[in-house]
């Protein structure tokens, strides 16, 4: 018995964590217990609880208000937290189904806490638990992009005067062995090989022009603690090639593109630079495989995943404004003002590969020709997309269906919101996340109609049950259910999140199109509470990860990634998070039922 028992708690994180000593002393004071259906073991308010409950069969109901509550089942504690604290407990648990629990005294298990990584599992709670498991396991990352840029080894700064010829700056340049050089003076600039060929030898300047007419102003600068991921997306969006980086106010040293990631095809700042110059879309096939190289080397380099969707978002940007470009080198100018738009993951910032096309265009106005002039440039571009990688969307969301003039968007959509059918909802859970990412037309009254929509609390009641369309894969009993060994991330538990989030971002009236930046916003006005907005947000986290990482794993193997991960072939631990983030979407849906009131619909 005792051996079995032994073998049993071996195999229970954080148990094996235990020394044989330890284990000994478990074993010695174990009690296991039954407890009938319908049971109250702990009571919410009631006396502080004598043991820590290990459920070896069965289920429990953790209930922490009459509102909410969770499935507890074998290998899920219960008990702990009012130990720790020595408080009374803040929630009820009863039998769901006759019940086994192998129950360690409240001082054994005290003693147990001097193991330090034994004590970490029950002194971080859930959300910190699933951030853990989202970086890796380990509180601190410790990646090549998370470690500071000085930690690089700095390039030497070149200085020179503003007063200083071309020719003098070359030569001094010349002699550092650098391609890059500073100019002091009261609002310092920089200078760039570059920078002579296209500001001096291509305007026909002499070798004697001072420095100060050439050189690039407001110099763009970052600390130097600041840590390499965020260096190459500061990079990324401001569309620089040299980073002067500061000690105390004061410039210590440069890095370049090619200091901050050596692989040059995996290297989001040289992959950005190929497409700026890209002239023929029909080289674009290898761009998909390019992208993956460079989100696996962000992922093993330890960016988390909102960080690695970010940089995405900025290269994909590049790609878009550059197709655009090119086909309207074919087409000619456009004849007014337009926006290319994109939606889903791409829209909010969170894709990490390559995933279907989710686009729109809209144009000023509906003069004559301009259906026709922006009908083909978004068939044009959308090829060129496909080229690229992009598979057409299979709902036919892609701008050469959706091109419209700015009043129409604005009518559709105003409906959307004042008559809402089941079609409408769609459309709006799918629209609403739209980012612009190229073009000089202002959407500010599509964002204006979208601010604006919290006001119709049917649209609101509407929008918040279509959100509960996707339910997270739990059973009854609160067991994962998988189909055929596998589990959708996406439906199951990813867009259950996604459309919460759209909902309390609208209502925290925020403009924010990252999941996490609306559950903020609505933690800040108070619609959801601080436990269950991070909670929520690193449960987000953690499946985003969870599933690039098996996407990356499968791309790897020549495989079509998919949303699918097989529960087999998780770790234990991994099982047990998951079961956990389920059952956090669950409360988040209750959450939204109640305070939506989607009950009152019909």
């Amino acid at each position: 018995m005792i051996a079995r028992l032994l073998d049993y708690l071996r195999e229970q994180h954080p148990f094996e964590l235990l020394n044989e000593k330890e284990m000994e002393l478990v074993t010695t004071h174990v009690k296991t217990r039954t407890f009938p259906e319908g049971q109250t073991i702990l009571r919410l308010g009631g006396p502080i609880s004598s043991c820590l409950f290990l459920i070896a069969d069965g289920s429990a109901r953790l209930a922490p208000d009459e509102l909410t509550g969770r499935i507890l089942e074998e290998g899920d504690f219960f008990g702990f937290p009012s130990i720790i604290s020595q408080n009374n407990p803040t929630a009820t648990v009863t039998a769901e189904t006759q019940l086994v629990a192998h129950c360690i005294p409240a001082d054994i298990f005290s003693k147990l806490l001097n193991n330090a990584s034994f004590a970490d599992f029950f002194l971080k709670d859930l959300s910190e638990r699933l951030s853990l498991m989202a970086n890796g396991g380990h509180s601190s990352l410790g990646g090549e992009l998370t470690t500071p840029v000085e930690d690089l080894g700095l390039r030497i700064v070149v200085t020179v005067s503003p007063d200083d010829t071309v020719a003098e700056t070359a030569r001094a340049m010349r002699h550092a062995r650098e391609d890059v050089a500073i100019v002091d003076c009261d609002h310092p600039g920089i200078i760039t090989d570059h920078d002579f060929q296209v500001k001096v030898l291509a305007d026909n300047l002499g070798p004697e022009t001072p420095v100060h007419q050439v050189m690039t102003k407001d110099l763009k600068t970052l600390p130097s603690d600041i840590p390499v991921h965020s260096a190459l997306l500061y990079m990324l969006e401001e569309n620089i090639h040299h980073l002067p980086i500061t000690s105390e106010g004061k410039i210590v040293g440069l890095v370049s593109a090619t200091d901050l990631l050596r692989h040059q095809t995996r290297n989001p700042l040289f992959l950005t630079r190929q497409l700026e110059q890209l002239d023929d879309p029909s080289t674009l096939a290898h761009y998909r495989y390019d992208s993956a190289a460079m989100v696996e080397r962000l992922f093993n380099g330890g960016l988390k995943v909102a960080q690695t969707g970010r940089i995405f978002a900025s290269v994909n940007q590049t790609l878009v404004r550059r197709l655009l470009r090119l086909a309207e080198k074919k087409l000619g100018p456009a004849p007014c003002a337009y926006s290319w738009l994109v939606f889903g993951s791409e829209g909010r910032m969170e894709q990490a590969l390559i995933t279907d096309q989710d686009n729109a265009l809209v144009y000023a106005d509906s003069g004559q020709g301009n259906s026709e002039y922006f009908g083909e440039l978004a068939k044009i571009v959308g090829d060129d997309l496909l080229t690229a990688g992009f598979p057409p969307c299979p709902g036919g969301y892609m701008a050469c269906n959706w091109c419209k003039p700015l009043d129409e968007w604005v009518e559709l959509m105003s409906r959307w919101v004042h008559s809402p059918t089941p079609e409408s909802l769609m459309m709006a859970g799918i629209f609403f996340d739209f980012r612009s990412v190229a073009g000089s037309l202002s959407i500010k009254p599509m964002e204006d109609i979208i601010l604006k929509s919290p006001d119709n609390q049917i649209f609101m009641a509407h929008l918040a049950r279509e959100s509960l369309r996707f339910r997270p894969p739990l059973n009854l009993f609160r067991r994962i259910q998988a189909d055929d060994g596998k589990v959708d991330l996406k439906t199951g538990g990813i867009a259950p999140i996604v459309a919460a989030g759209r909902v309390y971002g609208l209502k925290a009236g925020s403009r924010f199109r990252p999941t996490r930046k609306r559950f903020e916003a609505a933690m800040d006005t108070g619609l959801i509470s601080k436990d269950l907005g991070q909670t929520v947000t690193e449960t987000y986290r953690f499946l985003l990860q969870l599933r690039l990482r098996e996407q990356l794993a499968v791309v790897k193997n020549q495989g079509t990634p998919d949303n699918l991960v097989l529960l087999n072939g998780l770790t234990s631990l991994e099982r047990r998070h998951l079961k956990d983030a389920f059952g956090v979407i669950r409360e988040l849906q209750e959450k939204v039922a109640h305070r939506f009131q989607t009950n009152l619909l019909g």
